[in-house]
């Protein structure tokens, strides 16, 4: 009988155990908030918006709202939509075609349809905005289908940055590019559209 309640106890003890393990260790199921906002009060949010043109522009806007001398009649968000896409478009869809001249770098930035506008405006306005930036010397020329640009400098040093930049690093190069979207979103600087 001793023998028959130890047993017992111990069972009792084994399920008490797995009961208390399983629930320290089990999900806990929350019921979905009716506000979608009270999430940020639970301390965890996300903090990508999905996607990159969204974001910036998101990211223009807070700047903007926080700003009690925005000009609300000028803001632009429009244009700086339309420039983002355009830097999607040499970004991610022109062709480039580099080689190395004496001096530095020439680039053919090629593309069809919508491309070839995007290029034809972000490549000249890079070129005229980084004249002179590190010692280089930059030149934008129209071709039927994008432009060419000749990046060069005196300095040995420059030359080998130039064409380890490459394209795309010449046109991040500088970090122009945030105080030229904000200007553009308050209506202080446009790109022909």
């Amino acid at each position: 009988m001793v023998f028959t309640r130890i047993v017992a106890l111990g069972a009792v003890l084994v399920v008490a155990a797995s009961s208390i393990a399983f629930a320290q260790t089990a999900p806990v199921q929350h019921p979905m908030p009716m506000d979608p906002h009270s999430a940020m009060h639970a301390g965890t949010v996300p903090t990508m918006p999905g996607q990159d043109v969204f974001g910036a522009i998101q990211e223009i806007v807070q700047i903007l709202d926080a700003d009690p001398k925005t000009d609300w009649s000028k803001v632009d968000l429009e244009a700086l939509r339309q420039h983002l896409i355009d830097m999607n478009e040499v970004t991610l869809k022109a062709d480039v075609a580099a080689k190395p001249i004496d001096g530095g770098l020439e680039i053919a930035v090629t593309g069809s349809d919508r491309t070839i506008a995007a290029i034809q405006r972000m490549v000249p306005a890079w070129a005229s905005t980084m004249n002179g930036h590190q010692g280089w010397s930059t030149k934008a020329t129209p071709l039927p289908t994008g432009e060419l640009l000749t990046v060069t400098a005196t300095d040995p040093k420059e030359v080998q940055h130039i064409r380890g930049l490459g394209f795309i690093g010449l046109l991040v190069s500088g970090a122009h590019h945030q105080m030229h979207h904000l200007m553009m979103a308050k209506g202080e600087f446009a790109h022909m559209h």
